[in-house]
């Protein structure tokens, strides 16, 4: 177990936790900076899927027998350690998904099949990744809703005066990034809650980026929903958190019919559902995996989320401050606050291009649209190029990362 005791984060002792950073890339050193797009796992996290199946692989919850008590005490101890994470205020609180995307379409088919009518309206922001797009669109597009767009500055900042005048009597949700995938730019979510609340209206919050890089306290905030993926937090992926407020998930109904999420059924008397959180965990749910996640989140405990996002700020300083100097380096979202993510393009380079070029000196980053289509737009760029940071990167790796986009720039111009 890596613990840290002392005021500053020993990336070198991180680093021996993550046998994947020793890979060699075509013969280069990995350089892994794709981490806004899925995180490496530790050994520790390996380890716990591994002794899962080897010593106690069982379903949960219905078995009497050794093997499923040991499996549902190990996974419902996840549950807890999610609600302790995010700072909910009941394990109840707590609903185990595949990710955040599947959070997001729990709460639009059943917050949102329930509660909203033709008309009444959904504040969605520029900055969102599509899983927080086009699931609202589809509700909107069967129930008669309508979404209205929260604008962005030329910083890639959210237009808070905009956000404020978008509110009427109709409008029912906002759904919005803590950070954003593809800038970085962290919002100002308790501000924007408070605003919501006041409005009659509730909030949705995707921390899918959040999670791994800063202290979450949904309380704090005073989110309705929020949810984050166990991949982005070190941890496996298929696996996900979605936060929700007691008294919304206890009234609201099952997405999903199966097996966990019944209390009785009947072909006379029909079907009666079980209390929360298992009425929105149907069928055998991803065991290993959440049970994996608990581990991922001991971990990141372990270090301290606070000083992972203290160091990955310091990686991003050093990583704009090289990259500006580099001729014809256009870096878009450069928000007061942003998370360790930066997304750029380059005059006369495609981002593809760049892509598949540096991979070959040994160096991952992500090229594309990053699921955030509409962001782009709003810059005129199709593509950009994204390079994002976790807590094993080091200064020494972001230098040899710019050594090889110049290199690579000077190849394609």
């Amino acid at each position: 177990m890596t613990v840290m005791t002392d005021l500053s984060l020993d990336v070198a002792r991180v680093r021996r936790d993550f046998p994947i950073l020793e890979r060699k890339i075509h013969g280069k050193p990995l350089i892994y900076l794709d981490n806004a797009a899925t995180s490496q796992t530790p050994s520790q996290v390996i380890e716990t899927l591994d002794h899962y199946y080897r010593h106690y692989n069982a379903n949960i919850h219905r078995g009497l027998h050794t093997l499923a008590d040991e499996a549902t005490a190990v996974f419902e101890q996840t549950r807890d350690k999610a609600r302790d994470f995010i700072n909910a205020a009941d394990r109840r609180e707590i609903i185990f998904t595949s990710g955040t995307t599947e959070a997001i379409n729990l709460v639009a088919n059943s917050w949102g099949r329930a509660n909203l009518k033709p008309g009444d309206e959904i504040l969605i922001s520029q900055l969102e990744h599509h899983s927080n797009i086009v699931p609202w669109q589809l509700l909107a597009g069967q129930l008669e809703l309508v979404i209205r767009v929260i604008p962005v500055d030329e910083q890639g900042a959210l237009d808070m005066a905009a956000y404020r005048e978008l509110f009427n009597e109709r409008t029912r949700l906002v759904a919005v990034n803590h950070i954003s995938n593809a800038f970085g730019t962290i919002n100002p979510v308790r501000e924007m809650a408070a605003i919501a609340h006041e409005q009659g209206a509730l909030i949705l919050v995707d921390g899918a980026q959040a999670a791994p890089h800063e202290p979450v306290d949904v309380q704090h905030i005073d989110a309705d929903f929020y949810a984050f993926s166990g991949h982005k937090v070190y941890g496996p992926t298929g696996v996900g958190v979605l936060y929700g407020k007691a008294e919304l998930l206890d009234a609201m109904p099952p997405w999903q019919g199966g097996g966990e999420m019944i209390r009785t059924v009947s072909f006379d008397a029909g079907t009666t559902y079980a209390d929360i959180p298992h009425k929105f965990e149907a069928g055998t749910p991803p065991i290993a995996e959440v049970i994996a996640l608990g581990r991922a989140l001991d971990w990141v405990n372990d270090i301290g989320i606070a000083m992972i996002g203290s160091w990955e700020q310091q990686l991003l300083t050093h990583a704009t401050q090289k990259m500006t100097a580099i001729e014809g380096m256009r870096i878009l979202g450069t928000a007061p606050r942003k998370a360790g993510v930066i997304s750029f393009v380059v005059e006369g380079a495609h981002a593809q291009d760049i892509g598949l070029l540096i991979d070959q000196l040994g160096v991952a980053v992500r090229t594309g649209n990053h699921c955030a289509q509409p962001l782009l737009q709003r810059f005129g760029v199709e593509a950009t190029c994204r390079a994002s940071f976790a807590a094993y990167n080091t200064v020494e790796e972001i230098d040899l990362f710019v050594e090889a986009l110049e290199r690579v720039i000077g190849m394609v111009r």
